[in-house]
């Protein structure tokens, strides 16, 4: 049976739901690991689940020939190099909507605090001054938001918004149906220069990076507000400071950040600290108990899926086959290179051992192909040494 890993204290569903499924076999590391720890924690395991803490490299993936798929109890994948995982057939599974809701109220909990100047009110009335003023507070009913990257969280903030009378726009690369009243505009800059609060919804890497400059961020109206609930990557940490400080914009919240510490022994370090108009919360968008429990049972799904019948369906870096239930006596997984041959010559030795196949399933994605196939008879130790040493082959295995 399967070893599978846990770490960074992912919630107690996923063991529960990787027990219900038959793994026993199941350890659990409370803390992230860095590259060697990793390396030695993860020697013998089949498949290990991670949080956004501990990042798995190419490095660290060469060390582990024996591991067969990874789990992100988390909507980032930014942690894991994609493409090595590939390389060596390893599918990378996440969790792209278990906590939707949890980061959409955050964002519109946010955006009242802020508009209402309850961040600055609180600090005072904490150092013993009463402010009661109402200058430069106010409600978010008839406010613009504008939301930066429509998918699935900034979709949701926008019905959030809606439902407390608020007005709702939005920004994105690629052209989405717009829910509820919401509408499209079509640049960005159309965006920040109209909207009341500003919340950013987009994926990390470099088409992302330091997106809201200096530049774009004097863009904002300076009553407006900014929220960054996505990556840490997204604002430019410092154009945002010269701007709550030069008092060309309201306010802020940010949930993630360029640098983080890798756990609570670390001190958080930011230029934004002490500003008593910013919210800073410790990348804790997705951490309630629903939304954890939630995304403990889909990832761990998603594992116990490709371990059990090789399920692919929703990988980040993988071709994509859906769930079908083994349909014969044994049952082949094989990741190969996506060239000319290789499937018609893994038939033949299927027909050279006297093998009928009942059912395969194949999809490509780039450079990678990935094929089930379903015979009606056992597999021998020398069929299945011959489609292992094929060529093409990145990893072969029964289920």
């Amino acid at each position: 049976m399967a070893r599978i890993v846990l770490l960074e204290k992912i919630h107690a569903s996923a063991a529960a739901h990787l027990n219900a499924e038959g793994f026993s076999e199941i350890v659990q590391i409370p803390t992230a690991l860095k590259t060697e720890d990793l390396k030695a924690a993860l020697a013998d395991a089949d498949a290990v689940g991670i949080r956004s803490t501990t990042h798995i490299t190419a490095d660290a993936l060469q060390a582990l020939p024996r591991l067969k798929a990874i789990g992100c109890f988390c909507i980032g994948t930014n942690q894991v190099d994609l493409n090595a995982a590939a390389a060596h057939g390893i599918p990378v599974f996440n969790a792209p909507f278990s906590n939707t809701r949890s980061v959409a109220e955050l964002v519109i909990a946010q955006s009242i605090l802020l508009l209402r100047r309850i961040p600055e009110k609180n600090a005072r009335t904490h150092r013993g001054q009463w402010d009661k003023s109402a200058q430069g507070a106010y409600e978010v009913r008839n406010k613009l938001l504008g939301i930066i990257g429509y998918g699935n969280i900034g979709a949701q903030v926008g019905i959030l918004a809606e439902s407390v009378g608020m007005r709702v726009c939005y920004y994105d690369v690629e052209s989405k149906l717009p829910l509820g009243n919401a509408k499209p505009v079509p640049t960005l800059d159309a965006l920040l220069e109209q909207a009341d609060v500003v919340t950013l919804h987009v994926p990390g890497g470099s088409t992302t990076e330091n997106m809201m400059t200096a530049e774009r961020i004097a863009r904002m109206k300076p009553t407006a507000v900014l929220i960054n609930a996505s990556r840490g990557t997204v604002v430019d940490i410092d154009a945002l400071n010269a701007a709550l400080r030069e008092k060309k914009l309201a306010g802020a919240a940010l949930d993630v950040y360029p640098v983080e510490p890798r756990n609570d022994k670390e001190e958080f370090v930011s230029p934004l600290r002490g500003l008593d108009n910013v919210i800073l919360t410790p990348h804790i968008g997705g951490s309630t108990e629903e939304a954890q429990e939630n995304i403990g049972r889909e990832v761990s799904d998603k594992l116990a899926r490709f371990l059990k019948a090789g399920t692919t369906r929703w990988a980040v870096n993988f071709p994509e086959i859906s769930h079908v239930e083994k349909q014969a006596r044994s049952r082949v997984l094989h990741v190969h290179r996506n060239e000319p041959g290789v499937i018609a010559r893994m038939n033949a030795d299927f027909a050279e051992a006297g093998l009928n196949i009942v059912a395969q399933h194949l999809q490509t994605r780039g450079a990678i192909g990935y094929v089930i196939t379903d015979v009606e008879a056992p597999i021998s130790k020398e069929l299945l040494r011959k489609l292992c040493n094929e060529p093409a082959t990145i990893r072969c295995e029964l289920v």
